[in-house]
């Protein structure tokens, strides 16, 4: 499972990649305006955490 981030949602605030564990983190937060992209999708070990962490619900873990 890969995360999948919900682009109308996001508000690039940056929680996901503060609370993601892996290294290199799976997030980085650019562009104008802001929003979080999935930058390492391999890095990813599915541990739900930026899921859980995401104040918007714009991230989800799918296959």
């Amino acid at each position: 499972m890969k995360p999948v981030i919900d682009q109308s949602k996001c508000t690039g605030c940056g929680d996901c990649k503060d609370v993601c564990p892996s290294e290199p983190n799976v997030f980085e937060v650019d562009g104008t305006p802001a929003k979080a992209r999935v930058a390492n999708p391999d890095a990813c070990i599915e541990c739900g955490a930026c899921e859980d962490g995401c104040p918007e619900e714009a991230i989800e873990l799918k296959d």
